[in-house]
Parts: C-alpha cells; sequence; structure tokens
C-alpha cells in the first residue's frame, strides 16, 4: 500500500500510464490531454475544494510504520482518490468499457492506500472518487468536442 500512495503523489502513476499508454496507440494527444486534465483536477481539488472544507487529517504524519511524504493541504477530499477516479473516468472514455477493470482496480488501489496509511479518513476517499469521477465526465465531453475521443 505504501507503494500505491507513493505512485499517486502528484498523480505521477497517472501521468506515466497516460504517456505509455498514448504512445503505444500512437495517440500523443491523449498524452497531452490527460496531463492538462490532471492539472486542472488538482489544481481544482487541492487550491480549491480542500481550502474550503480543511479538514484535519487522522494523523499528522500518517502511520509511523509507513515512509511517506506529509501532505501540506487538508484531508477532505483525498486528492490522491480524486486523481485516481478522474484518470480511470478518461481512460475508459478512451478506451472503451472492457479497460473498466484495469483502470478501475488501478484507481481503487491508489485510493485505498491513503486510508491504510492513516493520511485519509475514508469519506474524503469517498468524496476524493465522486469529485474525480464528476469531473473526469466532464473532461470526457470537453475531449470528444476537441476530438481527443
Amino acid at each position: 500500500m505504501t507503494a500505491a500512495t507513493h505512485a499517486g503523489e502528484f498523480s505521477a502513476i497517472w501521468h506515466v500510464t497516460g504517456a505509455v499508454r498514448g504512445l503505444a496507440k500512437g495517440r500523443h494527444d491523449q498524452i497531452l490531454g490527460l496531463a492538462i486534465g490532471l492539472g486542472a483536477e488538482s489544481l481544482i481539488v487541492n487550491q480549491g475544494l480542500k481550502r474550503i472544507f480543511r479538514r484535519q487529517r487522522p494523523t499528522v504524519d500518517g502511520d509511523d510504520r509507513f515512509q511517506i511524504r506529509r501532505p501540506l493541504t487538508s484531508s477532505f477530499p483525498s486528492g490522491h482518490a480524486s486523481a485516481a477516479a478522474f484518470a480511470a473516468t478518461t481512460l475508459i472514455g478512451w478506451d472503451g468499457r472492457r479497460s473498466a477493470p484495469l483502470w478501475g482496480t488501478m484507481a481503487a488501489v491508489v485510493a485505498i492506500s491513503r486510508p491504510y496509511v492513516r493520511i485519509h479518513h475514508g469519506s474524503d476517499i469517498v468524496a476524493g472518487a465522486v469529485v474525480g469521477t464528476a469531473m473526469g465526465l466532464v473532461a470526457r465531453r470537453i475531449f470528444r468536442c476537441a476530438g481527443l475521443g
């Protein structure tokens, strides 16, 4: 779970996945689209929603058994869960429903890693997943209009 938390830092797992996938499919436009979408998602969640709610984390530094980065933002909603749900929703939109188990599982593991290392409440994860999915659905429409669908 610690590895999943680290992979989710700064959406690294999603940027790498988007790049590898886009290169393999010859869809360089989708690499850029996912990167821009993740940047917008992060800005809205981390600089917008988290500043509104200002919820304290279950622990300041996480569980002492796990070496993780100390977050600078508040707990609600989870940025890891939001980014994971956003990326999974976007990638499923591009790759079709048959890809849902792959992208959904990756997203779930990243999201669930956060309460495991005691840096988020369970409700932070649920809210992050809802926000990320909603933003992903909006992004899918925008991407379709831009010819990225």
